[in-house]
């Protein structure tokens, strides 16, 4: 599948809640072996990862990538495979290499990558883990369909022309997801708690989903200036709290989260700006 991003521009430095942290890196080498225990028994992985689920504004976005043992054993995965780790600690520009590494075995067909999201409205609609599982299942859907993991019988010589040309049969894919199961989700998928520090394609993943979040909140900045999107991407920073409080709500704010915060923090008369109050 095709690896798709939002436009690139100049200023963005992936700054924010994925900034590189002080502590301890993990030994980045185990999450190549990781995989290759994962994926025996398979002829890919696929490891999906989410970011922005604890943000007060903005979308959350999940990143899904495809491995092969091919790719696992292969030149690039050996050698270079060690600059990959969970988003969060990773530079902005190491990020913004590495996905640019990505777009280039995505274009040569050695993984295959791709993102979904899903908006302010429909994590209003659904809740924080409802919206979740539509943006990993949106990500997913851009590799494989939910009806590729099916069991089905193979038509037989009895079967119709029509039956036996329109059957395909299931993949041989185990689907890696970071964190807990997911009760409701329309893949079949091994839970892996904190898989972007343990596997190879769910910090892959992982970094997907960061870059392609961190730069629609850029976007954000521009339309709605003075929150600070940019710098803190919608996380609860003490400087967007203040902004709130200051400005209001704006249209990417997720009032649940919102209401909770300033509950918490503001005077009563600080909730007038919020609506249906």
């Amino acid at each position: 599948m095709n690896f798709r991003c939002p436009s690139r521009r100049s200023g963005w430095n992936g700054a924010g809640e994925g900034e590189a942290r002080d502590c301890p890196m993990p030994k980045r080498r185990q999450l190549r072996s990781f995989d290759l225990k994962k994926i025996e028994g398979f002829e890919s992985l696929i490891g999906v990862d989410e970011v922005g689920r604890g943000a007060l504004a903005g979308p959350v976005v999940a990143g899904a990538v495809l491995v092969t043992r091919d790719f696992l054993e292969g030149r690039w995965a050996a050698s270079k495979a060690g600059r990959v780790n969970d988003s969060k600690q990773l530079s902005g520009a190491e990020r913004d290499s590495l996905w640019l590494e990505f777009e280039a075995l995505s274009a040569q067909g050695l993984i295959h990558a791709h993102y979904g999201s899903a908006s302010v409205e429909e994590i209003e609609q659904h809740n924080i883990l409802g919206a979740t599982k539509l943006a990993m299942r949106r990500a997913m859907e851009g590799i494989y369909p939910p009806a590729a993991f099916r069991r089905r019988e193979e038509p037989d010589l009895f079967s119709s022309v029509e039956e036996r040309e329109s059957f395909i049969p299931v993949v041989s894919c185990r689907v890696l997801v970071d964190g807990l199961p997911l009760r409701g989700f329309p893949y079949p998928h091994t839970a892996v708690v904190r898989g972007d520090s343990r596997s190879l394609c769910i910090a892959m993943a992982s970094i997907i989903a960061k870059v392609a979040r961190d730069r629609m909140m850029a976007e954000m900045d521009a339309r709605y200036p003075g929150y600070g999107f940019g710098r803190h991407k919608g996380y609860g920073t003490d400087d967007h709290r203040e902004a709130v409080v200051r400005l209001g709500r704006s249209p990417i704010h997720r009032e649940m989260f919102l209401r909770k915060l300033l509950a918490q923090r503001a005077d009563p008369d600080q909730m007038d700006f919020l609506p249906g109050r």
